[in-house]
């Protein structure tokens, strides 16, 4: 007895080792992903040499509600019109929706599946098949319920890391979906303030309409003294002509103004013609605020989609690899089967199944490898975009502070020279009402002055319009929201992916 008990023991470890054996020569024999990695590394903003271009300045990040500083309601109602109503945002409302509804199937995948079916087969059985009569060559009705149930173990975290990089799929989809809205009210603050500058302009050029009145009528009155010629008359009428048609030309420009204004709000070109003019203040004082480059990563919607993104390929390239190893699904059934009605609710029809399957890729052609490697381009494409994002946010802030500054600077030259050009013109104008000088000498001064208005003018809307591009450069308010939790924010680490799978389970 004693002899048998060891034979078999021995029995059973021989076979035991053979399985292994055999488990592990089927593994080596198998695909693997030798050799395939990526170099690609994520910047840091701190690695940029930022101290002189964006000094620290003690100021504020935007608010949400930036636009409110320049204190014009009308510009606070038109974007809260356009986040209501613009196609645009609807657009990217559904991407998120989409990318949502895909994280939950990634969810499903993770979790045990229970199904029903029930079906009922009229069929004629063959008569020379492993049916014997008298059902074999009869027609029967075969009735069959099942209820069945699934779970694949996942034991090197496949769906796992599905689920995870379908979730930063959805978080970068949020983060687009902010980007646009970011751009969305960034485009109908600046053209609404184009609009500001084409209603200044056209006072100015309504100005100049008038003053070139009066020069024709004291041209007139200088003809009929003999101190000017009929030559003198026409040029001061052909200038008068110029102003008008540069006045009309203003107004065609205002109207394409509202009817792109009114596009952005996704509404029909009337509703352009409701804009009264704008009434934008100054704003706020342009100070950038202190440890701008770190802060920036989680302040701007691009760069953190950028980020999720590159999250997402880590999951994408780690769920590849996991492709490489066996996949063992457990499943289980239970039913009735039974030809005809009478017997088909009796425990005699009683039908059951358990047991697990194996899967596990031996040669496949190079299909999962070249799987992997379009993963691993793709995660680098990822890294190399999240790159290229922060370096642009970063040259866009450093340009439009140094336009705000610069604008600055040239509006006091600027200014100064409008007080002497409008000076010059009235002496001028004295002077050829009173035949102390010609024509010439006042229409140049005239010139110069209109000029000056026309350059004061454009200056101050550049500088709002810098303004408003530097707080959107900023982002807008924005606040990555996963970045106060440092567990749910995405990691841009390029040596992730290459972290070995290892079995969980």
């Amino acid at each position: 007895m004693s002899i048998q008990s060891n034979t078999r023991q021995h029995a059973s470890g021989a076979l035991t080792l053979g399985v292994s054996v055999m488990f592990a020569a089927a593994l080596s024999a198998c695909v693997n992903y030798a050799g395939i990695h990526s170099d690609a590394k994520t910047a840091e903003p701190q690695q940029f040499a930022t101290q002189q271009s964006l000094p620290a300045e003690q100021g504020h990040w935007p608010a949400g509600n930036w636009a409110e500083q320049f204190g014009d309601a009308q510009l606070k109602a038109l974007i809260d019109e356009a986040l209501k109503n613009n196609p645009t945002l609807d657009q990217a409302r559904a991407r998120v929706a989409a990318a949502s509804a895909y994280s939950e199937t990634a969810r499903a995948s993770t979790m045990p599946r229970v199904d029903a079916s029930y079906s009922l087969t009229r069929q004629q059985l063959s008569n020379t098949t492993f049916v014997p009569p008298p059902f074999g060559g009869s027609w029967q009705t075969e009735n069959k319920g099942v209820l069945s149930a699934s779970y694949d173990l996942d034991l090197w975290g496949k769906n796992r890391e599905a689920l995870k990089a379908a979730i930063s799929q959805r978080q970068a989809s949020e983060a687009d979906a902010e980007f646009v809205k970011l751009a969305l009210t960034t485009s109908i603050a600046r053209t609404y303030n184009q609009l500001a500058r084409l209603y200044v302009l056209r006072d100015i050029a309504q100005e100049e309409i008038t003053q070139r009145e009066r020069i024709d009528r004291i041209t007139a009155g200088r003809i009929a003294t003999g101190l000017d010629t009929e030559v003198e008359r026409k040029t001061a009428q052909a200038n008068l002509a110029t102003s008008r048609a540069s006045l009309k030309s203003l107004d065609g420009q205002t109207l394409t103004t509202r009817y792109q204004i009114a596009a952005l709000l996704g509404a029909g070109p009337d509703r352009g013609l409701q804009i009264t003019r704008p009434t934008l203040g100054t704003g706020n004082e342009v100070r950038l605020p202190d440890n701008l480059p770190a802060d920036l990563v989680s302040r701007r919607p691009e760069i953190v989609a950028a980020r999720w993104h590159v999250d997402a390929m880590t999951h994408d390239v780690r769920e590849a690899k996991a492709e490489f190893y066996p996949d063992i699904n457990l499943s289980a059934a239970i039913g009735l089967d039974a030809f005809g009605f009478g017997r088909f609710l009796t425990a005699a029809s009683r039908t059951a199944s358990v047991g697990p399957a194996i899967h596990l890729p031996i040669f496949d052609a190079g299909e999962l490898r070249a799987q992997l490697k379009g993963r691993y381009a793709e995660f680098d494409y990822a890294v190399a975009t999240y790159n290229e994002t922060l370096v642009t946010a970063l040259s866009e802030i450093a340009r439009q502070l140094a336009d705000v500054r610069s604008t600055d600077a040239q509006l006091v030259d600027a200014q100064t020279a409008q007080d002497a050009a409008r000076r010059a013109d009235e002496l001028a104008l004295v002077q050829y009402k009173a035949g102390l000088t010609n024509q010439l000498t006042v229409l140049n001064t005239d010139l110069n002055a209109l000029s000056a208005d026309q350059a004061v003018a454009n200056l101050r809307m550049n500088r709002r319009d810098q303004q408003i591009a530097l707080a959107s450069a900023l982002g807008g308010g924005f606040v990555d929201a996963s970045n106060a939790d440092s567990a749910a924010a995405p990691r841009a680490n390029a040596s992730a992916p290459d972290t070995p799978v290892v079995a969980t389970r």
